[in-house]
């Protein structure tokens, strides 16, 4: 398998620390970080439960995770608050090998921990999450797509502009790709062209009006 240049980084910092067993192990996990991150998460928090950063010269946690494990604040707040979830509230996951027993991925178990911490989500609605979570492995976009809307509810404002601004998007990329295309005729191309243009302004007069 063709290594990246990061996985390539991380193994020569790897190599370069041997003589620290903890620090080359948290950077071997970094590396089987996809596969494995569960082991991640593990090391991740004890390691800043123990301060053992401080003995590798970083000045936080934060900046050590970030210029040796090259792993973004976001991601390791993910990753660490989905292991600790899993240890209050389904400590059997943290038992599966990962092959017979699938590990569901620390995004859809973030999304179940959110879930259950918010007060106002439907009591249904949790219970369904953690079973396709938990249970079935379903992956976060289908988990999203069901249920953010049901336990992350947005206000009517919010959601008009969320809309419109994907409506923007949808309808820029298509009319450009009209202009380029041969897959339709130009009849076509230009009539669907001028509804998107008409969209379009519509969309920006709606814009002017609520400014």
């Amino acid at each position: 398998m063709v290594k990246t240049k990061l996985d390539a980084e991380l193994a020569e910092a790897e190599r370069a620390h041997g003589n620290d067993p903890e620090r080359a192990e948290l950077i071997a996990r970094t590396r089987r970080f996809k596969a494995s991150w569960l082991e991640l998460a593990e090391a991740l928090t004890h390691v800043r439960k123990n301060d053992t950063w401080k003995n590798w010269g970083y000045e936080s946690f934060e900046q050590y995770a970030s210029r040796e494990l090259k792993l973004r604040q976001e991601t390791v707040d993910k990753l660490t608050g989905s292991y600790a979830f899993l240890q209050r509230r389904a400590p059997a996951v943290l038992q599966r090998d990962g092959v017979v027993d699938a590990i569901p991925s620390y995004q859809a178990v973030d999304f179940l921990r959110r879930a259950e911490e918010r007060e106002d989500a439907p009591p249904e609605a949790v219970v369904e999450i953690r079973k396709k979570v938990l249970d079935d492995g379903v992956p976060l976009p289908s988990v999203a797509r069901e249920y953010r809307d049901v336990v992350f509810p947005i206000d009517a404002e919010t959601k008009d502009k969320r809309d419109k601004a994907a409506l923007k998007l949808a309808a820029t990329k298509l009319r450009d790709m009209l202009a380029s295309t041969h897959a339709v005729s130009q009849r076509l191309a230009g009539d669907v062209t001028e509804k998107l243009d008409a969209l379009l302004e519509a969309l920006a007069e709606s814009k002017k009006r609520a400014a």
